[in-house]
């Protein structure tokens, strides 16, 4: 049985909590393309600071996951960010519903919120998005607040979007566990009060849910 005092929600991320890891996404989206990972993960490292929140000296990652940039705009920079690197072409048009695809769910990460909503838990979904369609079936009975980084015009690790779904919520950080498959959005809810969970893999993210909820949510 929750503890009205304790920690009553459970905020997720999407894509690597909800989904395979983005790294499974990168390894096949690349082989697909003919981009090599180094050079890939070179232009994101180009765009952004080492831990992800700051920005470097341009910064279209930032500007796409809040909105300000269309989805055509962003393929364009990051194909021609990648000739640069390269000397090789690649087709724009299309290149981040082609990465898309190779999302899936993970099941098992899905079913547990599912089991922590049915047992009275409020539940949040907190994702930066990359102009993606997300696949909504079954989300009203999953999650209380949902919030998309592109639809609210801020995104992770940003205070303000943790502060607006607090809001929705109408709980105070100390009432929710954040879980994020990047450190620097977990530290940066944990520095709000939040309690915080950086999620690697199901069993160790189940166990650790448990323990702070204090019910069962393992199938």
């Amino acid at each position: 049985m929750l503890d009205p005092d304790g920690v009553i929600a459970l905020i997720v991320d999407w894509g690597g909590v909800l989904t395979d890891g983005i790294s499974t996404v990168v390894d096949k989206w690349t082989a697909q393309e003919g981009v090599s990972p180094a050079d890939y993960y070179a232009v994101l490292g180009e765009w952004l600071a080492p831990d992800g929140s700051a920005s470097a000296l341009i910064n279209p990652i930032h500007e796409l996951e809040r909105g300000q940039l269309t989805v055509p705009d962003f393929e364009q920079q990051l194909a021609t960010a990648l000739t640069v690197r390269n000397g090789l072409t690649y087709e724009p048009v299309g290149l981040l519903d082609r990465m898309f695809e190779f999302f899936e769910h993970a099941h098992d990460m899905v079913g547990l919120v599912h089991r922590a909503h049915a047992a009275g838990v409020h539940t949040a979904l907190l994702s930066n998005s990359w102009g993606n369609t997300y696949p909504r079936d079954g989300w009203d009975e999953m999650f209380d607040v949902v919030v998309i980084s592109g639809e609210v015009g801020m995104r992770k690790p940003e205070e303000r979007i943790f502060t607006h779904t607090l809001d929705l919520l109408g709980l105070a950080a100390s009432q929710c566990v954040f879980v994020d498959d990047l450190r620097h959005n977990v530290s940066a809810a944990v520095s709000l009060g939040m309690v915080g969970v950086h999620h690697v893999d199901y069993d160790t993210t189940a166990l650790e849910l448990e323990a702070i909820l204090g019910i069962a949510l393992r199938d």
